[in-house]
């Protein structure tokens, strides 16, 4: 107490050389934190790429399932490197095609088939989605017994085999998630290297490759012109719109982040045709080059194996199995996906399966069906393969009218709907695939 009278009285002591009023807060030195480091905008961008990467890369990459593998062998195998030129075409038709769809799944947030089922009559969506759905199950068949053919390859039987990979492919989305899914199926499309790998070892005349490949040939006879309209009609596929679109909601794509997605999609269609390069190179280096023929993917592996040895012949079985594998995953799923929007059911992989029973039923129906048929003894691959492909040939130009109109209808798109440079561009696209589509379909029945 008597210390408190004291300084109240004389004051606080001063020392020499000290200030002891009270410093105000701004007159406080300001504490020294390290440096944070800036951030780097190539590297934000590049990390949000990868985060935005899958629609693209895997519904481009399962275009090049088994049926397709088989028509790019053939085509190189008797044809020589006579189609690579058309390749370039392919690339921008599925890059402007795809672009479109991943665009209005990001600004509507709803697959193709539920703005089908709203801006047009539920009787066309019904049509729609029927002949979809043969064609989709046709084309599951094919690729299970893509898997039976290549697992042959490699001196396994099909009976365990296909079973096996049936119940893992199930396993894998039903009881699995969203992001699990998608990074297996990224890892099956990076397995495609092997083709790249296959057509090096074959040793291709490179000058005549890339000769052929920017100047236009053509032949004017009847299987020329069917392998021709075939080879498009593989790539660019009815199921391919209906699932990059969906895989584009499921995910949940921002129209902010739309770029990363329209990049990844463009790279998608360019990785795609270097692989089917380089199967047209392989096979034309090899089995054209010695007046050989094949009629499956299954006999281009085996050719290969006198002419550019036992490794490239192994690594061709191998893209096999895995086009086959990736591809008999994702057509189940764009089933799914298409039937379950057009008619307002739930739908998306990380729903279980009683939260979306319809959705996994169809989906684990189309496992089942195509697995079952696969194993049937001495199954008429080729004529199925045949079936889907007509089909696919009459619902494309269908479904392609759909997208342009549902693209330019500023009522849904807003100021993303196409612009008149996007329609000249799609609008060109969508007439050449049109017509192509109706030459193989009739071609398909005169033959």
């Amino acid at each position: 107490m008597r210390r408190f009278k004291l300084l109240r009285r004389f004051g606080r002591p001063r020392i020499p050389g000290v200030s002891m009023s009270r410093p105000r807060l701004s007159q406080l030195p300001s504490p020294r934190l390290p440096a944070l480091p800036r951030p780097r905008i190539g590297r934000t961008r590049l990390l949000l790429f990868l985060a935005m990467m899958g629609p693209g890369l895997i519904t481009a990459n399962a275009d090049n399932d088994a049926g397709g593998i088989a028509t790019y062998s053939i085509a190189g195998a008797r044809f020589g490197y006579g189609m690579l030129w058309m390749l370039l075409l392919i690339t921008f038709s599925l890059a402007v095609t795809q672009e479109m769809g991943a665009r209005m799944g990001v600004v509507t947030g709803q697959g193709l088939a539920a703005l089908i089922r709203e801006r047009f009559r539920l009787k066309l969506t019904v049509v729609a989605m029927g002949a979809m759905l043969v064609a989709n199950l046709g084309t599951t068949i094919s690729e299970f017994s893509g898997i039976a053919t290549s697992f042959q390859l490699f001196g396994a039987s099909k009976y365990y085999t296909v079973p096996f990979v049936a119940a893992m492919i199930w396993l894998l989305v039903v009881r699995g998630s969203y992001k699990i899914a998608e990074r297996v199926f990224l890892v099956f499309s990076s397995f495609y290297l092997a083709y790249v790998v296959s057509g090096v070892l074959a040793h291709p005349d490179w000058s005549q490759a890339l000769h052929s490949t920017v100047v236009p040939s053509f032949q004017m006879n009847s299987a020329y012109i069917l392998l021709f309209i075939a080879v498009i009609g593989t790539t660019i596929t009815p199921w391919g719109q209906f699932f990059i679109q969906a895989y584009v909601v499921d995910k949940g794509i921002s129209i902010k982040h739309y770029r990363y997605t329209k990049a990844e999609v463009i790279m998608g269609a360019i990785v795609t045709d270097v692989v089917a390069f380089f199967i047209i190179v392989a096979c034309a280096a090899t089995i054209h080059a010695t007046g050989g023929d094949i009629n499956s993917a299954g006999d281009a592996a085996l050719s290969l194996v006198p002419l550019a040895g036992q490794f490239a012949s192994k690594l061709f079985a191998f893209g096999l199995l895995n086009a086959s594998v990736l591809a008999a995953g994702i057509l189940p799923l764009a089933t799914a996906y298409a039937i379950c929007e057009a008619f307002g059911f739930e739908s998306g992989v990380n729903r279980s399966f009683r939260e979306a029973p319809i959705f996994h039923g169809l989906f684990t129906a189309s496992i089942v069906i195509g697995a079952l048929v696969a194993l049937i003894p001495n199954l008429p691959l080729l004529s199925i393969m045949v079936l889907a492909q007509d089909v696919n040939g009459i619902l494309l130009p269908l479904i392609l009218i759909f997208v342009m109109v549902i693209v330019n209808d500023r009522v849904i798109m807003g100021k993303y709907a196409n612009s008149r440079m996007n329609n000249l561009i799609a609008g060109t696209t969508t007439v050449a695939l049109i017509v192509l589509s109706l030459l193989l379909v009739a071609t398909s029945f005169l033959t």
